[in-house]
């Protein structure tokens, strides 16, 4: 459904990304992510046709976004970083608003405001002006008028930026809820959401593809040690170095903030729970706390796009 091969783009002499590629199929959804001036923003603005390449190609429902602009852009439903609304008009007149510039009739404008009304959890505020509503309202606005015309693709750009946990929950809920029907794309700095939200992940830096997979595979291939989560009573600059003598062990990291807790790093294969309960015990440390700890996909993010490749 998204298809994007060998995108290249300067802005004069500076290359913001390079070679890009990469398949999004029909239902999936997908995260974008990067840290800040990694691409992401300029990949997202090309598939939209909002910015030309330099080079590469991509194509949306199987229309090439240059070459077939107006034919890519009617399968496009995009919502971006900062909700493009008219604050002074009321919810509904806004969706018929953007429904005319869809090319609807007047009949499938109704029809549509109405479906998107009732999907976006809109119907007590759709006389509202716009003006006055929460931000996790205008967000539903927002997506509302990207699924008017019922896309076969949608591209959301930080879709739940500045919302409270609450907003962004049900937000959350309403994207899981397209999936299968629609083609999401969505780009955000929030990791967990990612991992709550998308079945696959797409990883740039310094505007190369680094990383695409499932965040459980991507875990899978970075996780080249287990690792032990304790929390000791009487903390003290001996734990880091004592702990090592343990065979299997193979380094100790102190949780930043969190006075008498440690990161263990033991040899994949090896549960080293006991025995290294037991050595804490003995030596009178006061275990309050031990378990194991899973890679995460912040974990993963981190190794990918920092200088430092070490994982705890």
């Amino acid at each position: 459904m998204i298809s994007v091969e060998g995108l290249t783009k300067y802005y004069g002499p500076h290359r913001a990304i390079h070679d890009v590629s990469f398949q999004v199929e029909k239902g999936e959804i997908v995260a974008f992510l990067g840290p800040n001036a990694a691409g992401k923003s300029t990949t997202m603005r090309i598939l939209t046709g909002f910015l030309p390449a330099s080079s590469g190609s991509v194509n949306i429902a199987g229309f090439d976004v240059y070459s077939q602009s107006v034919e890519a852009r009617r399968h496009i439903g995009y919502v971006p970083e900062t909700p493009s609304l008219y604050p002074d008009m009321r919810v509904r007149q806004y969706l018929s608003f953007c429904g005319k510039l869809y090319g609807l009739s007047s009949s499938q404008i109704r029809e549509s405001c109405d479906r998107v009304v009732d999907l976006c959890g809109l119907a007590e505020r759709s006389d509202y002006i716009i003006g006055r509503l929460s931000m996790g309202y205008r967000q539903r606005v927002c997506l509302g008028q990207a699924l008017l015309h019922e896309p076969d693709v949608l591209i959301l750009d930080e879709p739940t930026l500045g919302l409270d946990p609450n907003q962004i929950v049900q937000v959350r809920e309403l994207i899981r809820s397209l999936a299968g029907d629609h083609t999401v794309m969505l780009s955000t700095h929030i990791l967990p959401e990612a991992q709550a939200v998308c079945e696959r992940v797409i990883i740039i830096n310094h505007g190369e593809i680094v990383a695409e997979d499932t965040p459980e595979a991507l875990t899978a291939q970075l996780r080249q040690a287990q690792t032990v989560f304790i929390r000791v009573q009487d903390s003290n600059a001996e734990i880091s170095r004592q702990l090592r003598d343990i065979p299997g062990v193979l380094a100790i990291e102190p949780v930043k903030d969190d006075k008498g807790a440690y990161y263990v790093s033991t040899e994949v294969g090896s549960d080293l729970r006991t025995r290294i309960a037991k050595f804490i015990v003995d030596h009178g440390w006061g275990l309050l706390e031990l378990g194991s700890r899973e890679l995460s996909l912040e974990d993963v993010f981190r190794h990918l796009t920092t200088e430092e490749k070490g994982v705890a």
